[in-house]
């Protein structure tokens, strides 16, 4: 059958340039939202900004809809996950203070709720990184320097003809480590609601479920307590987990059935990891990033046997510090160097 037209072909990059310095990137996970991304600054000054960018697959550009003021860069930022609309379009980020963000109908951001757990002083612990609770979207954890984590408890309301006001307190508040807390992750599995991880200064993975606070389990330990970085839990196989040291090479894979041994190491960067991030779809599949300028796509199915080398790898076109897998688009990765993010198709 004949065409009048030929369809454009689609391309595997795409590519948008910020007016400063990219950290911290958030795919937005809502259906009708294809290929929304929400952007952070790294502006080494109190004023930092936030963008909300869309890709425009016709014309192959991204457009900016939304330009708003942050305090401090955003140490991360995560688009509430709501994959049926069910919630207001909100936006999370954190620096100083934990903040949710609505976006409006016009396209518009505003402030909806700024969340401080320390009423009693104008000092604040900045806080280093924090989850969205995926099982349920009323919880958000964060991670503090102050050795501590905290679990919010959100009021966000259903979408019932209004717009409801967007609330947010203390469920709990527990020391989770011997120093700094640099990162929490909640579990993905759909019976995991109460069950979170953290990583830390003293170079421990600590798991801990919100119904027996009095107990948490060391899950592995550096064996040079470098501080743990970043941690992320496997989005297909609630077993596995994937952390990273400061200025390490290379990514453990953690089997928490099996603590305190890592299940994998993958040691193919040539600079220290920035980033890693579970494929949606698959339980076997991880990307890490790094300063090599660098993004390696690994498949971990033959473990415990090694992992010799990336199944895939990308050269960036500099330090690549920010890595994110498309919940919605399992084809799609985004990384961010410089002032630049890039949309990969793998």
């Amino acid at each position: 059958m004949a065409t009048s037209a030929r369809a454009p072909k689609r391309k595997e990059i795409y590519k948008y340039s910020a007016p400063w310095r990219l950290y911290s990137m958030s795919w937005s996970i809502r259906p009708d939202k294809r290929f929304r991304l929400a952007l952070g600054s790294f502006v080494e000054e109190y004023s930092n900004k936030c963008q909300i960018v869309s890709l425009d697959e016709e014309t192959g550009s991204f457009s900016v809809n939304s330009t708003f003021e942050h305090p401090y860069p955003t140490t991360k930022i995560v688009w509430i996950p709501d994959p049926h609309s069910s919630y207001p379009d909100l936006l999370a980020t954190t620096g100083d203070y934990l903040r949710l963000w609505r976006v409006q109908d016009d396209g518009e951001t505003k402030l909806e709720c700024f969340l401080n757990n320390n009423k009693s002083s104008d000092y604040c612990a900045p806080l280093t990184s924090f989850d969205w609770n995926e099982v349920d979207p009323n919880l958000i954890g964060t991670s503090s320097i102050d050795t501590t984590c905290t679990i919010w408890s959100l009021e966000t309301g259903q979408v019932v003809g209004q717009t409801p006001s967007i609330r947010g307190s203390v469920l709990t508040q527990l020391i989770a480590h011997d120093k700094e807390v640099f990162d929490i992750t909640f579990s993905r599995s759909r019976a995991g609601r109460d069950i979170f991880a953290s990583v830390g200064g003293d170079g421990s993975v600590r798991m801990f479920d919100l119904r027996h606070l009095e107990h948490s389990t060391i899950m592995y330990e550096d064996y040079n307590h470098r501080p743990l970085l970043r941690i992320a839990w496997n989005r297909q196989d609630a077993n596995y987990l994937a952390a990273f040291c400061l200025e390490s090479e290379e990514v453990v894979i953690l089997d928490i059935r099996v603590p305190c041994m890592p299940l994998a190491r993958l040691r193919n960067h040539r600079a220290p990891v920035n980033g890693i991030t579970w494929a949606p779809q698959s339980s076997c599949h991880i990307c890490t990033a790094g300063d090599d300028r660098q993004a390696l796509i690994w498949d971990i199915q033959l473990m415990p046997n090694p992992i010799d080398a990336p199944m895939l790898s990308y050269s960036a076109g500099g330090a690549v510090n920010q890595v994110q897998w498309s919940a919605t688009h399992s084809d799609w990765i985004g990384i961010c160097y410089d002032n630049n993010l890039e949309i990969l198709r793998v």
